[in-house]
């Protein structure tokens, strides 16, 4: 990456943030943090554990809206970071108000993640709860942050100033895998605001999207549209995607997923493309 590369010339910076999220931490206590194994709650949850030991535990949740396989590799590097992981089963598909699809969905989401951890972070003794936003979340439309402010849910990385590009270049350095690992948001986010959400959508997205892993790509989303299949992969990998081999490939799998219409968005993958401007 590109950008990881301009941060090695502020070396002193990033060392300073790290500090600072390590104060941060040391400070709390002992904290339960909400963890999905991507690049932000692995950083969180590594550097808890680094300061706190096993007074730093994490949660990962299951649900109909978490991709299986993004369960498996969080289980796989909590493992490794050789920190206590427990699972909670959210019910967000039960929430009518999640699933009319608003553009407050992200906090009914989060409303019901923090419903469950809440009461776990208590039997645990666990000071405080915590999860991975961090500064660039600022500048985006995140309802969920607001349902984390309702619980009193800490955003550490955000308390040390801790940038995306930051959080890879630090994980990196602390020899995490996920450093360059893409951006995963919930399968909900692939269908468009309006549209009500239900499992067999849900589904299918899963199963599209395991589909174009399987063919090599890694950034990528499918976009939801009833019947049709939006793909967002990265603007260098569209060529690669039109392939004539490749292509007949992945259309037949999506057809047999259940998708009439096969589309390939030219503007290319833009995580949260769907959100409201």
């Amino acid at each position: 990456m590109s950008s990881l590369i301009s941060l090695t010339g502020n070396a002193k910076e990033l060392d300073r943030k790290h500090s600072q999220l390590q104060e941060t931490l040391h400070t709390m206590g002992s904290v339960l943090v909400a963890f999905s194994g991507g690049a932000d709650s692995a950083l969180l949850l590594k550097v808890a554990h680094d300061v706190l030991g096993d007074r730093a535990i994490g949660a990962i949740a299951v649900s109909e809206t978490i991709p299986s396989d993004e369960v498996a590799q969080a289980e796989s590097l909590a493992r490794d970071i050789g920190v206590e992981l427990r699972t909670v089963y959210t019910e967000e598909m039960l929430n009518a108000s999640f699933r009319a699809n608003a553009p407050d969905r992200c906090y009914h989401c989060k409303d019901e993640l923090f419903t469950k951890l809440s009461p776990l972070a208590e039997e645990l003794g666990s000071r405080w709860l915590a999860f991975g936003a961090n500064m660039d979340d600022l500048g985006d439309y995140r309802p969920g942050q607001q349902a984390a402010k309702e619980w009193g849910v800490r955003a550490p990385l955000q308390e040390a100033e801790l940038s995306k590009q930051e959080i890879r270049a630090l994980s990196r350095k602390l020899g995490l895998r996920t450093w360059n690992k893409p951006a995963m948001a919930c399968l909900s986010s692939r269908i468009p605001h309006g549209t009500a959400i239900d499992v067999e959508a849900i589904r299918r997205v899963e199963a599209a999207e395991q589909c174009l892993r399987q063919e090599g790509f890694g950034q990528l989303r499918v976009r939801a549209h009833d019947q049709i299949a939006r793909l967002e992969v990265p603007v260098d990998d569209l060529a690669r995607l039109l392939e004539p081999a490749l292509r007949a490939r992945v259309t037949a799998r999506l057809h047999e997923i259940g998708y009439r219409y096969i589309t390939l968005d030219l503007d290319g993958f833009r995580s949260g493309s769907m959100n409201p401007v």
